[in-house]
């Protein structure tokens, strides 16, 4: 049994773990309740825009004379994946679970493929795996703007527009809730109707059909990668509170049981003392 002072030593450094996951885990709860608030404010505009496009792509299914490249659909021999990850761990299985989704995802794809990846952390396991990274952007604020996803949506937009890629996905985590964060692949490009069901309605287009979805698409587009960003920090954040609470819980734990396993040996150390004492005093009578 190691001496008190390994063990009263061994303490010390397990509470000043614990001070720092449980600041860490503070720090996480604050970052998750504004990411969850922007995440959650965002759903409401990407879904009425999402609404909005099925009615304006079913007119342009009936209409011969209107074409839009980001509508147009072709054999897929290639396509991109947008990967969303965070920049740090400390996320428990979060970080894992997206990985390993985006990578079941292009192995049963079984065709070409080049990845973009949002985060250090996806962005290193692609690279371990030997796959297509065709660009990376990392060091995304906690808080980011519209405009920070622009060069990723330009980006994507160009590609299947000059035909380098014939579909374009994003794989990323949604937050659920505190506890639970979800792994999921969405079709990006080409816009793709969830519903078939539709009612037959007249729309009547302001200046034209052509100007609506030259605005929209791009839009849309910029919305869904934007989104899903937000998703993914609020998932992220959401992750490493749970995950730090949980150590905190652990080390606390650790030094309950090592404060036991001190006042053991120190009782220990006593009680043969004692002995001394008592079998010194008994020799000396």
């Amino acid at each position: 049994m190691p001496n008190v002072r390994e063990i009263r030593r061994r303490i010390k450094s397990v509470q000043n773990t614990a001070k720092i996951t449980k600041a860490m885990s503070m720090i996480a709860a604050s970052k998750m309740r504004r990411a969850q608030e922007m995440a959650l404010n965002t759903r409401p505009y990407s879904e009425r825009l999402f609404e909005l496009l099925e009615n304006v792509s079913e007119d342009y299914n009936n209409d011969d004379a209107l074409y839009h490249p980001l509508l147009e659909r072709r054999p897929e021999k290639n396509y991109t994946l947008i990967h969303l990850s965070p920049d740090r761990g400390l996320t428990g299985g979060l970080n894992s679970n997206t990985d390993r989704a985006a990578l079941n995802f292009i192995i049963n794809k079984n065709i070409e493929s080049q990845i973009i990846c949002i985060g250090k952390k996806g962005t290193n396991f692609i690279s371990r795996n030997g796959l297509n990274l065709h660009a990376s952007f990392t060091g995304m604020s906690d808080t980011p703007l519209p405009s920070s996803i622009y060069p990723i949506s330009n980006m994507i937009i160009s590609d299947y527009t000059n035909y380098k890629t014939d579909a374009v996905y994003i794989s990323y985590a949604t937050f659920k809730s505190t506890t639970v964060q979800k792994p999921i692949i969405e079709q990006l490009i080409p816009f793709t109707p969830k519903t078939t069901d539709q009612t037959q309605i007249e729309h009547i287009y302001e200046p034209n059909k052509d100007t609506i979805l030259n605005t929209l698409l791009p839009r849309y587009i910029e919305t869904q990668i934007y989104h899903a960003l937000l998703e993914a920090i609020a998932s992220e954040q959401s992750a490493r509170m749970v995950a730090m609470q949980s150590a905190t819980d652990n080390a606390n734990d650790m030094i309950d049981d090592l404060t036991l396993i001190m006042n053991k040996a120190r009782q220990e150390t006593i009680t043969t003392e004692l002995l001394d004492i008592v079998s010194g005093a008994t020799a000396v009578e």
